[in-house]
C-alpha cells in the first residue's frame, strides 16, 4: 500500500503530523472534559458532606463554570505544539488561547463574586438585607473586573491602551460630575449594606425624627415613624447625620428620681436607698447600679436611683420599670415615708410694739 501521500506537506508539515495534531486535539479535548466531569461529581458529593461553603464554590467552578471555548483553544494549542507553524498562525493560536483564558478567568471571577456577595447576604438574613444594593454591588464589581480583563487582553494583543484609558478617564469624570448627587446616594447605599449601621427592622433616631427602618434603596432610606407616616431620607444625608440605633442596645440604663418631704426623720432617710435597692433586685432582668441621697430640693429631699434592664425590648423595659415604681410606692407606704410635692410655707411674724404683721415666705 502506498503511504507516500502521508509525506505530503501542508504549511510546512507532513500530513502524518497533521493527523497526529488532530489526534492530540481530539484526545486532549475529550480527556479534559472527562476529567472535569469526574472532578465535578467527586467534589459535588464531598461538598454535601461538609458544612463549609468553600468546597461548594470550588465544585460549582469546575462543574458549571468551565468554558468549552477555553477547553477548545487549550486542546488546539496542545495540538499546535506537534506542528511547526509559521509565525502568524502560531501567534493567532496563542492569542486565541489567551483570549479564551481571559474569558475563563472572567467566568471564574464572576462565580467567586457571586459566592462572596451571596454569602454576605445569607449572613444578613432575607428580612434584613437590601437585594437592590447587593445586586448593584455585584454589578459594579463584575463590571470593574471585566474592564480590567479586557484591557489586559487588548494590551497583550498589542493594542495601545494608554489613549483608551485616558479617554475613559475623562469621560468618567464628566459623567461623575453630571450625576454626582445620584452617585453619592448610590455609594452611600452600598456603604449602608457593607458597614451596616442599621438594617431593616431597626428602630433608629435621626435628629428629631425616629421610627423603624422599612427599606434601604439605591437613593433613599424609608423609615416608618411611630405616628404612622413614612419618613424618607436621602442616603447621603442619612450617613452624614448622627444615628441612634436602639436595636443594637444590649441593655437599657434607667435613672429615676424620688423626692420625700422635709419632715422625714433622718433614720428613715438612711433606709431609703436600701429599700429601693431591694425593690429593684427583686425584679427579673435587672442589675442594680446605685442609690443615693442626691440633694436638698426646693420642696423635697431628693434621691437618685440607677439600674439596668437586661433586655433591649422597650415594652419589657416599661413593664419592669412599672413594677419598680409600684414596689417603691409600696415600701414607702409600709415605712410611712411620704412623697414630696410642690408646696409653699408662709411664716407670719408679729412686729412688737406695732399693729402690723410681716409675712415672710419660707422655702418653696
Amino acid at each position: 500500500m502506498d503511504w507516500e501521500f502521508l509525506k505530503s506537506e501542508y504549511l510546512g508539515n507532513p500530513l502524518r503530523s497533521w493527523a497526529m495534531a488532530l489526534a492530540v486535539f481530539t484526545f486532549g479535548y475529550f480527556l479534559v472534559v472527562l476529567i472535569l466531569r469526574y472532578l465535578g461529581r467527586k467534589l459535588d458529593s464531598l461538598s454535601k458532606k461538609t458544612v463549609t461553603k468553600l468546597d461548594d464554590m470550588i465544585a460549582d467552578q469546575i462543574k458549571n463554570r468551565m468554558s468549552k471555548v477555553f477547553i477548545f483553544f487549550l486542546a488546539l494549542y496542545m495540538a499546535s505544539l506537534v506542528l511547526t507553524l509559521p509565525g502568524k498562525p502560531a501567534g493567532l493560536i496563542r492569542a486565541s488561547l489567551f483570549l479564551a483564558l481571559t474569558l475563563q478567568l472572567g467566568i471564574w471571577g464572576s462565580g467567586i463574586i457571586n459566592f462572596v456577595v451571596q454569602g454576605r447576604a445569607a449572613r444578613d438574613g432575607e428580612d434584613s438585607l437590601n437585594l437592590e444594593a447587593y445586586s448593584v454591588l455585584t454589578f459594579i464589581i463584575k463590571t470593574t473586573m471585566w474592564v480590567l480583563l479586557i484591557l489586559l487582553a487588548l494590551n497583550n494583543l498589542g493594542v495601545q491602551i494608554t489613549t483608551l484609558i485616558a479617554g475613559l478617564g475623562v469621560s468618567g469624570i464628566a459623567v461623575a460630575l453630571a450625576v454626582q448627587n445620584i452617585l453619592g446616594d448610590l455609594f452611600a447605599s452600598l456603604s449602608i449594606v457593607l458597614d451596616r449601621p442599621f438594617i431593616i427592622g431597626d428602630f433608629i433616631i435621626v435628629g428629631d425624627q425616629m421610627g423603624n427602618v422599612e427599606h434601604v434603596g439605591l437613593k433613599t432610606t424609608r423609615v416608618r415613624s411611630l405616628s404612622g407616616e413614612q419618613l424618607i431620607f436621602s442616603n447621603t444625608d442619612l450617613l452624614s447625620s448622627r444615628i441612634k440605633n436602639y436595636r443594637r442596645m444590649e441593655e437599657r440604663r434607667v435613672l429615676f428620681n424620688v423626692g420625700v418631704i422635709y419632715q422625714t426623720p433622718r433614720e428613715k432617710l438612711e433606709k431609703i436607698p436600701g429599700l429601693v435597692q431591694g425593690v429593684i433586685e427583686r425584679q427579673e432582668l435587672t442589675r442594680f447600679d446605685r442609690a443615693h441621697f442626691s440633694g436638698f430640693g426646693n420642696f423635697s429631699l431628693d434621691f437618685v436611683f440607677v439600674y439596668y434592664v437586661l433586655d433591649k425590648d422597650y415594652n419589657v423595659y416599661m413593664d419592669i420599670h412599672q413594677k419598680v415604681l409600684l414596689g417603691v410606692h409600696k415600701v414607702f407606704e409600709e415605712e410611712g415615708v411620704e412623697f414630696a410635692y410642690p408646696t409653699q410655707t408662709l411664716f407670719l411674724e408679729r412686729v412688737l410694739g406695732g399693729a402690723e404683721d410681716r409675712s415672710v415666705p419660707g422655702p418653696s
